[in-house]
């Protein structure tokens, strides 16, 4: 199974804002910065970002997804400051451009996630900060317990990122790795994603897993770790789950930001 490539699903992508999505990022931003968004996706917090830091500020984002970049192109194309290129996160050809450089929820996807981040130290400025915001997969949760056929899957899924090399603990090990890449001050912050019953999105926030099992169906299959009929019954199950039994939903998330030597 290693070596697979992920394709995001865009429904998902395209939800997300900075504000809900991004906090700590949105607290370090500036008029007039230069930020680099790694693994954008569709731009939907791209956007948000280049709205920020305004006219006199210039925003990149980068994917490795063709189609992303170009949907992101088109639904962003309102906004002078703000540019999509094409690009693989491990091979980033900036030096020295960016005061902020950021990925959410990318480097879960990437195997080799010290060489991204020794990518995009590079591409930060001497004094520039480095945000990286990613999950714990280990420590997502549900309350009360989903039913047995939707635990099936997640522990499908799991282990099918284990055998690409995607890390599902990326979120607390991203510390370690930005110490290795020589990144200063690092400081690591929870940003879990809890939502309950009465929450006025909690249907949209929790519909997530149906959505990924959608998009990776296909995926899944292909790697022979799962059938149609499994991913038939795991979806079908948290469905009806979600919409009526299910009260709580947390995703385990950090944020971990560190600065780049001036030295």
């Amino acid at each position: 199974m290693a070596g697979q490539q992920h394709q995001s699903d865009a429904r998902i992508l395209d939800r997300r804002n900075l504000k809900d999505d991004h906090r700590c990022l949105a607290a370090l931003l500036s008029p007039g910065m230069a930020v680099l968004d790694v693994g954008c996706g569709t731009g939907a917090i791209t956007k948000d970002i280049a709205d920020i830091v305004g006219p006199h500020g210039t925003v990149v984002g980068v994917d490795r997804d063709r189609g992303l970049i170009e949907r992101a192109r088109v639904h962003c194309s309102s906004r002078p400051n703000l540019l999509f290129e094409e690009q693989d996160a491990t091979r980033l050809p900036y030096d020295s451009r960016f005061d902020v450089v950021t990925a959410a929820r990318a480097l879960q996807w990437i195997a080799d996630p010290v060489a991204a981040l020794g990518c995009m130290k590079r591409a930060a400025k001497p004094g520039g900060i480095v945000v990286v915001l990613d999950y714990n997969h280990t420590r997502n949760g549900w309350q009360p317990t989903p039913p047995a056929q939707f635990v099936a899957f997640y522990s499908t899924f799991l282990a099918w990122r284990d055998a690409n090399g995607w890390d599902n603990e990326m979120a607390d090990h991203c510390p370690a790795l930005f110490e290795a890449v020589g990144l200063e001050d690092i400081r690591s912050h929870v940003q879990d994603e809890t939502t309950i019953k009465t929450d006025a999105g909690f249907a949209e926030k929790t519909a997530l897993w149906s959505d990924v099992i959608d998009n990776l169906g296909p995926t899944l299959q292909s790697a022979r770790v799962c059938d149609a009929s499994f991913l038939e019954a795991a979806r079908r199950s948290y469905d009806g789950w979600r919409r009526t039994d299910l009260v709580q939903q947390t995703l385990s998330m950090k944020t971990t930001v560190g600065k780049v030597p001036r030295v």
